[in-house]
């Protein structure tokens, strides 16, 4: 499924001071407030000068801000960069890590000169996840240390070690600063509108309100004059340890903007980001902050989120924020300066925490790609960030390697099924079951293979003569497509095909349409004389493909945009398309026995997430139910003769409510029809009384964007009636004006 495409075209919206005025100028306030602890916070736990956070958090919304390729992407000191540039800190110093810092924005505006975003797209969402929560697990143990009342190191392990003494001894003015913040955080989004206040800003509030009033013991901010700058030094150390520094640090910053922006894409319905862009703007950005000391910047989806949520509609929210931030520290240096650094500390122990989704967890854990996930968590969280990731790639490619090269083999008797990838790697264990069968057979050897190499055609086709100079006879058969037979042929195929078996224009038709030659291949007429849809799908690939190829290559470039949900039985008799005249990308069909919209409160799911998706997803402004004679689930109904205990009898409960609608008085059109039959135009009309109780469907018909109808499908006649849902009858289509 996909949604309707948006445009790509940049940022085109109308940049008006009422427009300003109205959204932006309250979403920057909202940005200010949460940026400050944050930067700060960032800042202090890398063991990076206070103000070098603050310069970041200005450069990042003006500079970046006015530049950049997502325009309601907000830029500020990394998240993701904490665990490397306190690593650089420890091993360069801040001087020089302000120098690297320079030189990555470089490369970054040279990598989006090049075009080569979009390669960040390519990325396993595993390794991404996996990076993210290592990160987050790695900003958590450091801030709990300060929290606890000590200094954190750069390194998990490290910060493990160091819980043990501060667990022992902890600061008492620390931990209850630092735990006033964390249970701010965690509580404040449970406070009826809380969203009106930033929750960073009210735990850091609470938290050096209580150090003022009970004058707690604690470590306060520290801000140097404003203009202590430091500035970039050359960093001392081997030629290839300085490079990977800057690599690393560019790699990392573009990575975590990149996904930002298309994250932050998905939360409004403004201009899409412009990646090549956004990368230049974060490297001019980063060259600003290393030239004057700033920490490394990148985009944040926190903050991001937040300027969405906020209603922020164009780049100046982000611009006026960096403005505010400015005046801030400026002007209000001493106020700053209250703050305990373990009330930051409590902030960004929770913003590493969130970084570690467990339902993201579960998500991959379904989809086969855990292992990736926690062998990049492991590696950042172990070794440090760069070998996390690599870690987590290396796995990620090997996993893939093996899905491309693996195939199953499954041996039923005579006949050999092999799914999957063919090729030399895995071809062994082939020919080893083909060996062991007996002699003198007729052996099937059936291929369900989305590729096979020439390695692999060859010892198939050497098992097969040898097979059948001894007497046997082996029948290749090919399932979705025709590798061995081009090959057999001489004619090879060169690229591997797209997943899952192709797709069908009316293939089992193909008997009836009279084709003038043969459709099969040589290897495969035996069976291609009694499967329908393996002629279909010949048939297809000969006649149908060439005339609506365009067609579908439109449709899966622009998405699906159907105007219509087609709720129907599941009756291989009734054809939508058929009786509708209509072809791919206009229905959105769900079938089902009976064709049943259950109650919402039923508890079914499927056909209530088709419903929903149809309407506030794809904006469908119809939804059709359509039943039709002879229906094995109506006749089941009438006569009870579903199984106790079968899951047939099970779905047919939700049919109920239709059989006391089928006891009114007979309706029009209807007196002819038998038993079943009625019931069956009954059941329509129940149907669409059901639809009114999803929310979605009631608000939609209520704005005139969207209309229920029923229809009625006689099969033997071949004709289909409207369905009146207030009288349970039945009355001609009209016919167009």
């Amino acid at each position: 499924m996909n949604h309707q495409p948006r445009s790509n075209t940049g940022d085109h919206t109308p940049h008006g001071p009422p427009l300003v005025l109205k959204h932006d100028l309250p979403a920057s306030f909202v940005l200010f407030l949460i940026s400050i602890p944050l930067s700060l916070g960032i800042a202090h736990a890398t063991g990076a000068p206070l103000m070098a956070g603050i310069i970041s958090a200005v450069i990042g919304g003006v500079v970046v801000g006015a530049l950049s390729g997502a325009p309601l992407q907000i830029s500020g000191p990394g998240t993701g960069l904490m665990v490397i540039v306190a690593g650089l800190v420890a091993q360069f110093g801040w001087a020089a890590t302000a120098a690297i810092t320079l030189a990555a924005g470089v490369l970054q505006v040279a990598l989006g000169l090049t075009g080569i975003s979009r390669v960040v797209m390519s990325l396993s969402p595993a390794v991404v996840h996996g990076m993210l929560a290592g990160i987050g697990i790695s900003i958590a143990a450091g801030q709990l240390v300060v929290v606890l009342g000590g200094t954190a190191s750069s390194s998990v392990p490290a910060n493990l070690a160091l819980l043990a003494g501060e667990l022992a001894e902890p600061s008492p003015g620390s931990v209850i600063t630092g735990a006033v913040a964390i249970a701010v955080l965690l509580l404040w989004p449970h406070v009826p509108r809380a969203s009106l206040v930033p929750a960073p800003l009210v735990a850091v509030v609470l938290a050096t309100a209580m150090a003022f009033v009970l004058r707690l013991d604690v470590t306060h901010v520290d801000l140097p004059d404003s203009h202590a700058l430091t500035f970039p030094e050359m960093p001392q150390g081997s030629a290839g340890t300085v490079v990977m520094a800057v690599v690393t640090v560019a790699l990392v910053a573009s990575m975590e903007s990149l996904l930002s922006a298309v994250a932050t894409d998905r939360l409004h319905d403004g201009p899409r980001a412009r990646l090549d862009r956004e990368l230049v703007a974060q490297g001019t950005g980063n060259v600003l902050a290393g030239a004057l000391g700033g920490f490394p910047i990148s985009g944040g989806l926190a903050r991001s989120s937040t300027n969405v949520a906020a209603g922020a509609k164009t780049r100046y929210a982000a611009v006026l924020q960096g403005v505010w931030i400015a005046v801030a520290v400026l002007a209000f240096t001493p106020a700053l300066e209250l703050i305990p650094l373990s009330a930051l500390a409590g902030v960004l122990f929770v913003v590493g925490l969130k970084l570690v989704s467990f339902q993201r967890m579960r998500n991959l854990l379904q989809h086969g790609e855990f292992v990736v996930y926690a062998a990049t968590v492991l590696g950042v969280v172990l070794f440090g960030l760069l070998e996390g990731v690599v870690a987590g790639l290396v796995i990620a490619l090997l996993r893939a390697l093996y899905r491309l090269t693996h195939c199953s083999v499954r041996v039923e008797g005579n006949r050999v099924c092999v799914h999957g990838s063919l090729v030399f790697l895995g071809v062994g264990r082939l020919v080893r079951e083909l060996r062991r069968m007996p002699q003198r057979e007729t052996v099937v050897l059936e291929l369900h293979v989305d590729y096979l190499d020439h390695a692999s055609y060859e010892a198939i086709n050497d098992w097969r003569e040898g097979y059948e100079r001894l007497g046997g006879r082996v029948r290749v058969d090919e399932v979705h497509d025709t590798w061995f037979d081009r090959a057999d042929q001489g004619k090879p195929g060169r690229l591997k095909t797209l997943p899952g078996p192709l797709p069908r224009w009316f293939a089992p038709w193909s008997h009836w349409q009279g084709t003038p030659e043969a459709v099969t291949l040589p290897s495969q007429r035996a069976s291609a004389e009694t499967d329908p849809m393996l002629r279909g799908m010949h048939e297809f690939e000969r006649r149908s493909a060439p005339l609506v190829r365009p067609f579908l290559h439109e449709l899966a470039v622009r998405g699906q945009r159907p105007q219509q949900l087609f709720i129907t039985c599941a009756d291989s008799r009734v054809v939508p398309n058929l009786i509708t005249t209509s072809g791919p990308g206009d229905l959105f069909c769900v079938r089902n026995i009976g064709n049943l919209v259950p109650m919402s409160s039923a508890g079914d799911r499927s056909v209530g997430a088709a419903v929903e998706y149809a309407v506030e997803i794809l904006n469908v402004s119809t939804i059709v139910v359509c039943g039709h004679s002879d229906c094995g689930a109506m006749k089941a109904l009438v006569s009870g003769s579903a199984p106790r205990g079968s899951h047939l009898r099970s779905w047919l409960r939700n049919a109920e409510p239709s059989l006391i609608r089928f006891h009114a008085p007979t309706a029009p059109g209807c007196a002819e029809l038998p038993v079943a039959d009625r019931l069956a135009v009954a059941n329509v009309a129940q149907q669409l009384d059901n639809l009114l109780g999803y929310p979605s469907v009631r608000e939609a018909i209520v704005a005139g964007t969207l209309t229920l109808k029923g229809m009625y499908f006689d099969i033997s006649n071949a004709r289909v009636y409207l369905v009146d849902p207030d009288r349970n009858g039945l009355e001609p289509v009209p016919a167009p004006a």
